[in-house]
């Protein structure tokens, strides 16, 4: 497992891919793509969303080196997408004390993509709900259409640690060294892009938490220059300009102009 340290109680248990060819059968990552997961080992133990199907056995292994043997309590699903809670069913049947967290949306959709048993084993939560762990307290923001319906993210409080499901994510796995901004900005615009007013609206419920860390479900783990990160996606959810300048946009039949 990559040795990646987000805080002393919560840990990356996500994966690398660099089989993919197409992200979304659509989009070209050359430097592939990181299914990003996380698990909070407190009094009780959060798995934060799990991976895509292509993954699920690498990120099993990765998750039962940080239980050391520990259960898991709760299964926070912050997005419903396959490529974050394909594994769901597997986890669920894996751990069938655990109880699984969403909010309404999230239950509406599980049973489209999945079979096992919820009965007895929700916990439905809504805008502002918290969770308690132990000395980790779980708030949760709702995040419609950024980029699904039943999208939310979850602050912990203890760690200032905001888990912020597809916002802030990127293209490229995490061995892979390059440039935050491009990848980022390509991501946005293709997949979270049209729903800029849903964006910026996140980013408004975000200011009045004390964020330190952000764990996206794709991409690095950002901790340092979130000022950075944070003021791109203003401009990118406005549709604002990173850097003033002209545009020349043209089109040639058979490419004489």
């Amino acid at each position: 497992m990559k040795d990646i340290k987000v805080t002393d109680s919560v840990k990356y248990i996500g994966v690398d891919d660099h089989d993919i060819d197409l992200f979304e059968s659509q989009y070209v990552v050359p430097n592939g793509v990181s299914y990003n997961s996380y698990v909070i080992l407190d009094e009780k133990v959060a798995v934060m969303d799990t991976v895509d199907a292509r993954k699920t056995d690498e990120w099993l292994v990765n998750l039962e080196e940080a239980l050391d043997g520990r259960n898991v309590d709760y299964i926070v699903v912050s997005h419903m997408e396959p490529d974050h809670a394909a594994s769901l069913q597997v986890l669920a049947e894996k751990y069938p004390e655990a109880k699984v967290v969403g909010n309404a949306k999230t239950f509406n959709m599980i049973p489209q993509f999945f079979t096992f048993d919820l009965e007895g084993r929700k916990v439905v939560v809504k805008e502002g709900d918290t969770l308690s762990l132990g000395s980790h307290t779980l708030q949760f923001v709702m995040a419609p259409m950024v980029h699904w319906p039943e999208v939310m993210v979850t602050y912990d409080s203890t760690d200032k640690v905001l888990f912020s499901a597809d916002a802030f994510g990127k293209f490229g796995a995490l061995d892979v060294e390059e440039d935050w901004d491009c990848e980022a900005r390509r991501y946005y615009f293709g997949i979270v892009g049209k729903y800029g007013k849903q964006a910026e609206n996140l980013l408004k419920a975000a200011e009045g938490l004390d964020i330190q860390t952000i764990c996206a479900l794709h991409g690095p783990i950002l901790k340092e220059n979130l000022e950075h990160y944070i003021g791109q996606y203003k401009t990118w959810s406005s549709y604002g300009v990173e850097t003033e300048g002209v545009m020349i946009a043209y089109t040639s039949v058979y490419g004489n102009t």
